[in-house]
C-alpha cells in the first residue's frame, strides 16, 4: 500500500515531562490504524503535533512523500488533515451550523449561507446515522451529541487523513456499530483514519494495524489480525491486566438514595425525568443502564443539587435533600463523579493540588480558622497523586495540562478519597486505559463493601455488568424496570428495556 503519513523520531519535551521519546509512525493510505496507550503515554501529544496544535521539539513529518512542517491546524486542514478531539473543539452558545461553518470561507462573501450549510449537517446526519438539529445551540446538547456534531463536522471538511481520538467515549454499543460502518466506508473510499481509543475489543473490530505507545515510547506495531486483547493490555500497561474484577456477594443494608415521582426539566424546558422512584441500599451498587440521552444526566444533576426538581423527593439516608444546596448535600456525605470532568470535575486553570481540596477547603483539616493549612493539603495531594498513579511532572501542574484520563483520576481520587456515603458515578471510567479501569473498578468496589451506597451511571453495559448488584434500565426519564445482576440476567432483556418497553410488557409476552 502507498504509504500517506510517516513520523520519524518525534520528540516533545514539557518542562518536566518528555512525552514523546524518538517515536516512528507510519500510516498507509485506506488504512484504519490504532493508537494504543496508557493516560499520559503520549498518544494525543503526538497527534496534536501531527494537527499543528503543539510543534516537535525534534523529528520529521512526511505527508504524500513530502516532509511539512505544521504550523497551525488551519495548515493541516488545508493538507487534508483533520481532528476530532476528546474534548470537543465547540463554542456552546453557538448553533451547531454556526460551529460547522466557523472559520471557512462562505461562497457568498461576506454573507454566511446557513440554510445551505444546515441542508449540509442534515443530509450527513441521515447518510452516517447520526442525527443532529442543525439550529440547536450546542449547550443544550447531550454529551453525546456534541460527539455527533464533531465527527459531522470533521466529515463535512472533507479531510483525507482523520484522526479520531476516542471517538466512542461517549457513543452507544448501536452507535458504536453505526460508526464501524461509516468508518469502513470511508476508508474504502479511501479516507485514512488514525483511531485513537482504550478499548481493545473496538480496536480488535476496527483497525488494520496497532502501534502502542508506553512511557512516551512507540513498543510495538503489529497486524489487528495476528494480535489478541491480553497481548495488547501487557503491551500498553508492561503486565497482565485482569479484565473483570472479582466482587464478593453482597449483603446490602437500609435505603440510603431514595427518589420519589421525580420530575426535572432539561436544559430546552421538556420534562428529563418524569415521575422516576428509584432506591439504592447501602453496601449496593445500582446500575443505571439506558441509552445515552434518556435522563441520566438531570438524574445525576438532581441528585446532587446541580439542577432544579419540579416535582417529587430525594432523600440521603432519611433526610431530605430535595433543591438542597450542593454543599448541603455535600455535608450529607455525597459524592459525585460527573459526566464532564473538565466542566462540573475540575477548574482547569487551578492547580491539581488545588483541585484536590475543592469541596472542603472551608474545615478542618484543610482550614485551620480562616487560614489554609498548607502543610496538611499538600501532603494530601501527594499522596492521593500517588495512590491514583496521576501522570504529572507535580500536583503543582495545572490541570488542563494533564491529560484527560489523569484529569479524571484527579476527580476520582478527591471525590472516593471524601469517604461517601452515597457515591453517584457517571461514566466514572470514561477515558481511561484498561490499566485504570481495573484500578477504577476495584476501588468502586471497596466502596460497596465498605457499606457506600454507589449509583452508577455508564452507557457501557459491560461495565454495568461487571460492577452492579442490581441494575435499573431508563428510558425517556422513566425506570423501565430492575432487575438483579446474577447469572441468569439477560441481556436481551435489557436491550428490549433500553428501547423502552417495560418489564411488565416483557413478563406478559412471557406468560
Amino acid at each position: 500500500m502507498t504509504v500517506l503519513l510517516e513520523m520519524k523520531q518525534i520528540t516533545k519535551e514539557f518542562p518536566g515531562v518528555l512525552a514523546n521519546d524518538r517515536i516512528d509512525l507510519q500510516i498507509e493510505k485506506g488504512e484504519v490504524h490504532a493508537l494504543l496507550g496508557e493516560n499520559g503515554a503520549g498518544k494525543s501529544t503526538l497527534m496534536n503535533i501531527l494537527y499543528g496544535l503543539y510543534q516537535p521539539t525534534k523529528g520529521d513529518v512526511y505527508f504524500k512523500g513530502h516532509r511539512v512542517d505544521i504550523r497551525s491546524p488551519r495548515h493541516a486542514i488545508d493538507l487534508g488533515i483533520g481532528m476530532v478531539h476528546q474534548h470537543f473543539m465547540l463554542v456552546p452558545y453557538l448553533t451547531v451550523v454556526e460551529n460547522l461553518v466557523l472559520g471557512m470561507k462562505s461562497e457568498r462573501e461576506p454573507l454566511l449561507n446557513l440554510q445551505k450549510s444546515a441542508k449540509l449537517i442534515e443530509d450527513l446526519g441521515k447518510q452516517y446515522g447520526m442525527k443532529i438539529d442543525p439550529w440547536a445551540e450546542v449547550w443544550q446538547l447531550s454529551v453525546g451529541e456534541q460527539q455527533r456534531v464533531e465527527i459531522i463536522k470533521a466529515l463535512y471538511r472533507g479531510a483525507e487523513l482523520l484522526i479520531l481520538d476516542e471517538p466512542t467515549a461517549v457513543l452507544t454499543p448501536q452507535e458504536v456499530e453505526e460508526l464501524f460502518q461509516v468508518l469502513k466506508q470511508l476508508t474504502k473510499e479511501g479516507l485514512t483514519i488514525i483511531f485513537i481509543s482504550h478499548k481493545l475489543n473496538e480496536v480488535l473490530a476496527i483497525s488494520d494495524r496497532v502501534s502502542v505507545l508506553r512511557g512516551g515510547k512507540k513498543v510495538a506495531t503489529i497486524d489487528t489480525e495476528d494480535a489478541t486483547s491480553n497481548q495488547l493490555a501487557c503491551l500498553m500497561v508492561g503486565r497482565e491486566v485482569l479484565f473483570r474484577v472479582e466482587k464478593n456477594k453482597n449483603e446490602p443494608g437500609r435505603d440510603i438514595l431514595k427518589i420519589e415521582n421525580l420530575v426535572v426539566k432539561n436544559n430546552k424546558n421538556l420534562d428529563a425525568i418524569r415521575g422516576l422512584n428509584l432506591s439504592v441500599r447501602q453496601g449496593e451498587i445500582l446500575g443505571i443502564a439506558g441509552v445515552d440521552g434518556n435522563g441520566q444526566s438531570e438524574l445525576a444533576e438532581a441528585i446532587t443539587g446541580l439542577r432544579h426538581i419540579e416535582k417529587g423527593c430525594v432523600q440521603i439516608d432519611g433526610i431530605d435533600i430535595t433543591n438542597k444546596h450542593p454543599r448541603d448535600i455535600l455535608e450529607c456525605k455525597v459524592c459525585h463523579i460527573p459526566e464532564d470532568r473538565q466542566k462540573q470535575g475540575l477548574v482547569m486553570d487551578m492547580t491539581v493540588q488545588e483541585n484536590t481540596f475543592l469541596q472542603d477547603f472551608y474545615r478542618p483539616p484543610y482550614a485551620n480558622g480562616i487560614f489554609l493549612d498548607w502543610k496538611y493539603i499538600k501532603n494530601y495531594s501527594k499522596n492521593l497523586v500517588k495512590q491514583y498513579d496521576v501522570r504529572c511532572p507535580n500536583d503543582e501542574t495545572l490541570a488542563r495540562k494533564l491529560s484527560g484520563g489523569n484529569q479524571q483520576k484527579v476527580v476520582l481520587g478527591r471525590e472516593i478519597s471524601r469517604g461517601p456515603k452515597l457515591l453517584v458515578a457517571m461514566h466514572p471510567t470514561r477515558g481511561l486505559d484498561v490499566g485504570a479501569i481495573e484500578y477504577v473498578h476495584k476501588k468502586i468496589i471497596e466502596e460497596r463493601d465498605k457499606g457506600c451506597a454507589v449509583l452508577l451511571i455508564s452507557t457501557e453495559l459491560d461495565e454495568i455488568l461487571f460492577l452492579a448488584d442490581r441494575i435499573a434500565v431508563i428510558y425517556e426519564g422513566k425506570i423501565m424496570g430492575e432487575l438483579i445482576n446474577d447469572d441468569d440476567v439477560s441481556i436481551e432483556e435489557i436491550g428490549l428495556m433500553m428501547a423502552g418497553t417495560t418489564k411488565n410488557q416483557l413478563q406478559g409476552k412471557v406468560s
